[in-house]
């Protein structure tokens, strides 16, 4: 009886390894990430004169959009230039996320 036991423990430790080896072999989706923007540079951070200067390698022309906290999209724009006017931004906490060509980077902004 005590040999009874035994095997069927063995043999159910083996099922369940199988089954969880099996389960860790299936390939999971994955996301395509676009790559970050090359020595990407936001200063000053925290903002207090208005405007914001963003900077990278490449110095390409930019997409901003910046969000609210709350998901809200609150200002989107594209420049060519380093400076970016947020004057009429009310003082927060923001997230800002800037494209330029295939690279895109995000950022929490703030604004006093």
């Amino acid at each position: 009886m005590t040999k009874n036991y035994f095997y069927i423990t063995l043999i159910l430790a083996f099922f369940f390894t199988i089954s969880a080896t099996a389960q860790d072999n299936k390939q999971q989706p994955r996301l395509q990430e676009n790559a970050s923007i090359e020595g990407l540079n936001l200063y000053p951070n925290p903002v207090t004169t208005g405007k914001v200067y963003i900077s990278s390698k490449n110095d390409l022309e930019k997409e901003i959009l910046i969000f609210d906290v709350l998901g809200k999209k609150v200002l989107q724009t594209r420049i060519d230039t380093k400076e970016l006017n947020v004057s009429n931004l009310q003082p927060g906490v923001y997230i800002i996320k800037i494209t330029e060509e295939e690279a895109t980077s995000s950022r929490k902004l703030i604004i006093r």
